[in-house]
C-alpha cells in the first residue's frame, strides 16, 4: 500500500492501524538544532484526543506520545524522528457484527474492493484514527515555522451543518468543546448535536485555518 507519506522537504510517513498496537509517523527533514520535548506535541494531541466531550468519539485513549529517535539533550538532530502513539481502548469484538458488513459513510467497500482484503476492527488503515500521527507531527512543523519565521497558524470551526458561526475572538477557540471563535453560539450548537444524536443522525462541519505572517514567495504557482 503506498500513499502514507506526504511532503517532500519535510516528510511525514505515517504507520498502524485503528486496533492495531500502536500508531505512529516518521518525520524526515526536520531542521536540526530545535529544542523538542514530547510535551511540545502533547498539548495538541491533548486537543485533538478522543473522549473529551460528548460530542466526539467515546473511545478513550490517553494519546501519549513517545519519541524514540531524532532527539538528542533535548533538540532535534536532523535525523528522523519517529513518534509513536500505542492504542489503549481498542475494543476490537465491538466491531464482530461488521465483519461481513459494509458500513455506509465509511471507506469499507471501497478498501476491500481495491485491497481485497480489509481490517473491520474501527476501519483499520482508514480510520480517522490515524490522524493522530498527522497531529503530532505537524506540532513539530508548527514550532520550527513559529521560532524560525514567526508564523502562527489557528483554526476554528466556522459552521456546523446549517448554523454559521461568526468569528469575535481567538481567545475562546481552546476554551469550548467545539474550538469556535464565539462562546455565545455554544448553547446552540449544544442542542443541534443532541438533536441529531437521538435521531441516529450525522452532520459536516466547516473549519477555517489562518496562516499569519508567511514569507511572501513561498510555494509554487501549480503543484509543487
Amino acid at each position: 500500500m503506498s500513499g502514507s507519506s506526504i511532503g517532500s522537504l519535510f516528510c511525514v510517513t505515517s504507520f498502524g492501524e485503528s486496533h492495531g498496537a500502536a500508531i505512529g509517523c516518521v518525520v524526515d527533514g526536520c531542521p536540526p538544532g530545535m529544542a523538542l520535548s514530547t510535551e511540545d506535541i502533547q498539548s495538541e494531541l491533548d486537543r485533538r484526543k478522543p473522549g473529551t466531550s460528548r460530542h466526539v468519539t467515546q473511545r478513550r485513549e490517553s494519546d501519549t506520545v513517545e519519541i524514540l529517535s531524532g532527539i538528542f539533550e533535548g533538540k532535534t538532530t536532523g535525523a528522523p524522528i519517529a513518534l509513536l502513539i500505542r492504542n489503549e481502548d481498542q475494543r476490537s469484538k465491538d466491531y464482530g457484527n461488521i465483519a461481513d458488513t459494509f458500513r455506509p459513510g465509511h471507506a469499507d467497500y471501497t478498501y476491500w474492493h481495491k485491497y481485497g482484503i480489509r481490517d473491520y476492527r474501527g476501519g483499520g488503515r482508514s480510520s480517522a484514527r490515524e490522524t493522530a500521527v498527522r497531529v503530532a507531527a505537524g506540532a513539530i512543523a508548527r514550532k520550527w515555522l513559529h521560532e524560525r519565521y514567526g508564523i502562527v497558524i489557528r483554526g476554528y470551526m466556522a459552521q456546523l451543518g446549517p448554523i454559521v458561526i461568526p468569528f469575535k475572538t481567538w481567545d475562546v477557540v481552546n476554551e469550548n468543546p467545539f474550538f469556535v471563535a464565539d462562546a455565545e453560539s455554544v448553547p446552540a450548537l449544544e442542542e443541534y448535536m443532541d438533536q441529531l444524536r437521538k435521531s441516529g443522525d450525522s452532520i459536516g462541519a466547516k473549519i477555517t485555518v489562518v496562516a499569519e505572517n508567511v514569507p511572501v514567495g513561498w510555494g509554487e504557482p501549480v503543484y509543487d
